[in-house]
C-alpha cells in the first residue's frame, strides 16, 4: 500500500509518501510545496492544487491522509488551513483516491502512542519508524509523514479488528 500524507498550509504544504510491503514501511518521497507569502490566496491554492496533482500522478498513492486544522485560539489561521485541506481533498477526489482525515491528537496517538506528544517526539518517531538517519526536513514534510504513518497504523488496527470479528 502506498500512502500520501499531507500537512496542509497556505504557504507551506508538507507531503510525504510512504509504502508498506511485507510488513516493512519505507519512505518514498517527502518535501513541502512552498509559495510566496504575499501572493494572492487564489494563486497559492491553485499552485498547490496543481503540484498535488503532479505528486499524485507521479507516486499513485492508494490513499491520501490529511491532517485536520487545529482549532485552538486562532480561528482565522484554522480557516486558512482548511482551504489548503480542501485543495488536498479535491486533488485526491479528482483522481478517485480515497481520503482520510486525522486530528493532530490522532496523529500523535497513532505515531507515538501518546496523544499529547511534542512535535519533536512525533518527528523522532517518524525517523525511527521509517529507519531514517535523521528527521526529515522541512518540518512540514516530517509532519506529513506522521499523518501517512497515522493512516497506516489506523488501517492496521481496523484490519486486526475485522479479523477478530471473523473468528
Amino acid at each position: 500500500m502506498r500512502i500520501l500524507g499531507v500537512d496542509p498550509g497556505t504557504i507551506n504544504m508538507g507531503y510525504g509518501v510512504i509504502e508498506t510491503r511485507d510488513d516493512k514501511t519505507t519512505l518514498v518521497e517527502s518535501d513541502a510545496i512552498s509559495v510566496k507569502e504575499r501572493s494572492p490566496i487564489g494563486e497559492r491554492l491553485s499552485y498547490m492544487y496543481h503540484r498535488l496533482l503532479e505528486i499524485i500522478a507521479r507516486y499513485q498513492p492508494d490513499a491520501v491522509a490529511i491532517e485536520q486544522p487545529f482549532m485552538a485560539k486562532n480561528v482565522k489561521a484554522a480557516l486558512a488551513v482548511g482551504r489548503a485541506q480542501a485543495i488536498a481533498i479535491l486533488a485526491a477526489a479528482d483522481k478517485g483516491i480515497p481520503t482520510f482525515e486525522y486530528t493532530p491528537a490522532q496523529v500523535k496517538q497513532r505515531v507515538t502512542n501518546y496523544g499529547a506528544s511534542s512535535k519533536e517526539q512525533v518527528q523522532e518517531m517518524v525517523k525511527l519508524q521509517l529507519n531514517l538517519t535523521e528527521v526529515p526536513q522541512p518540518n512540514d514534510a516530517a509532519d506529513a509523514l506522521a499523518v501517512a504513518l497515522c493512516h497506516l497504523h489506523e488501517t492496521h488496527i481496523e484490519s486486526l479488528l475485522a479479523q477478530g470479528g471473523k473468528q
